[in-house]
């Protein structure tokens, strides 16, 4: 299938690792030119170089702090011709309304919530005067189970859930989709790191679908659809990639 994303110009925060390196050589494989922005500027710019050698992509990277005065209009002025963005950067701790204090909270959300809201703000503008465009939110499946044991995490994805529904409800009418993706658990090194502090990691893994995380291929795809005139009357809906364990839910 000819996803027609060639030649489009698609701007990934926290493109470093993760499901971001992910998107960057997933976006490349179809020919797109990126522009790639995260903090940690060494990883930045060996996902670059890996993404210019295997993909022969025009790539940009601009290292940064989105949290810091100014980083979203950085970013923006950046990627000022960005067809395609993608906010992923950014990760709320886990743990319980005692055990997140109020600093690791406005800590989590100033980079995963406030910083999708406001370069979307800025995004969404420029997209609006140049004639459309796409933004894809990496949210995250916790936003749709309550867990009193990720409580910041959960209350923030559902907040950006929330956000992306309403803004992507009536954006088509300014030439510009807004979407959601709610990845349950993806097998990166965050992940990892969380398996090993909860111990038996062969327990927790045979209780996911297929008895494995999602890979990040799994999930890069469906952004990449997502974004591509494939799926040109989408907007204001959130995808979920988590193997069906949020309709495991019951009423007993």
């Amino acid at each position: 299938m000819d996803l027609q994303l060639n030649g489009r110009k698609v701007l990934v925060t926290g493109a470093s690792r993760g499901i971001g390196e992910g998107l960057a050589h997933a976006f490349a494989a179809e020919g797109c030119a990126l522009y790639l922005t995260a903090r940690a500027g060494d990883d930045l710019a060996r996902v670059a170089q890996a993404v210019r050698d295997r993909h022969g992509a025009l790539v940009r990277t601009l290292a940064l702090d989105m949290t810091a005065p100014g980083a979203p209009e950085q970013v923006a002025a950046f990627s000022d011709d960005a067809d395609v963005l993608v906010n992923n950067a950014g990760a709320i701790p886990g743990g319980s309304l005692w055990e997140v204090d109020e600093a690791a909270w406005r800590r989590g959300w100033e980079l995963k919530v406030f910083g999708y809201i406001n370069l979307t703000r800025l995004v969404y503008a420029r997209m609006k005067a140049s004639g459309g465009g796409v933004i894809l939110n990496n949210i995250g499946n916790g936003g749709e189970n309550y867990d009193f044991d990720y409580i910041a995490g959960t209350t923030g994805n559902a907040a950006l859930m929330a956000f992306t529904r309403a803004l992507g409800g009536r954006s088509l009418q300014d030439g510009i989709r807004v979407l959601g993706v709610n990845p349950g658990p993806v097998d990166t090194e965050r992940i990892r790191k969380v398996l090993r502090q909860r111990g038996d990691r062969s327990d927790t893994m045979a209780g996911m679908p297929l008895g494995r995380p999602a890979s990040v291929q799994e999930v890069a795809d469906l952004f990449v659809y997502l974004a591509s005139s494939r799926s040109g009357y989408s907007s204001g809906a959130i995808f979920t990639v988590d193997g069906g364990l949020t309709s495991r839910r019951s009423i007993v």
